[in-house]
C-alpha cells in the first residue's frame, strides 16, 4: 500500500492539479478537513478558502490554492475537488482585491433588488476569503 494520495483540483476551465501527495486540507462546508491515504469516502461542499497541499509526510505546506467554493469527493485513494474558481494564493493581488471590496460595498449599497444584493454579497464573501488567504 502506498502512502501517497492522488489529489486533483478541477476548475470549469481545466484540470489544475493532478499529483500524488501525502495530505491535503480542504475548506469544507462544515469546516476544514484533512485527507490522508485511507480516508473514509465522503462527498461534501467546499466553501471559499484555501486548500493546503503537503507533498511529503512532513508538516511543511508545499502549495496553497484558493478555491471559491465547489464540491469535494474523497475515497481511500483519491481527493478530487471540483472548484467554481481556483487560483494559487501567490497569484492574488492585495491592492486589486481591496479595490474590488470597495467597489462591491458601493454596489451592495446601491442594489435595487434583494436578489441583486444577495448576488453581490456572495461576491463580497469570496473577495473577503481571498483577502483572508493573503493574511
Amino acid at each position: 500500500m502506498t502512502d501517497q494520495l492522488q489529489f486533483e483540483l478541477v476548475s470549469p476551465e481545466k484540470l489544475l492539479v493532478s499529483k500524488a501527495v501525502a495530505m491535503v486540507t480542504v475548506p469544507g462546508g462544515e469546516g476544514d478537513f484533512g485527507v490522508l491515504i485511507g480516508h473514509s469516502p465522503l462527498i461534501t461542499t467546499v466553501r471559499p478558502g484555501v486548500i493546503e497541499v503537503y507533498e511529503q509526510s512532513d508538516t511543511e505546506v508545499t502549495e496553497r490554492l484558493f478555491v471559491a467554493g465547489g464540491f469535494a469527493e474523497v475515497t481511500g485513494e483519491r481527493c478530487t475537488v471540483l472548484a467554481e474558481e481556483a487560483v494559487l494564493v501567490s497569484k492574488l493581488d492585495r491592492s486589486s482585491l481591496e479595490q474590488e471590496a470597495k467597489d462591491l460595498a458601493e454596489d451592495i449599497a446601491d442594489a435595487k433588488t434583494d436578489s441583486e444584493r444577495a448576488q453581490l454579497e456572495a461576491h463580497m464573501a469570496v473577495n473577503k476569503a481571498k483577502l483572508q488567504a493573503l493574511s
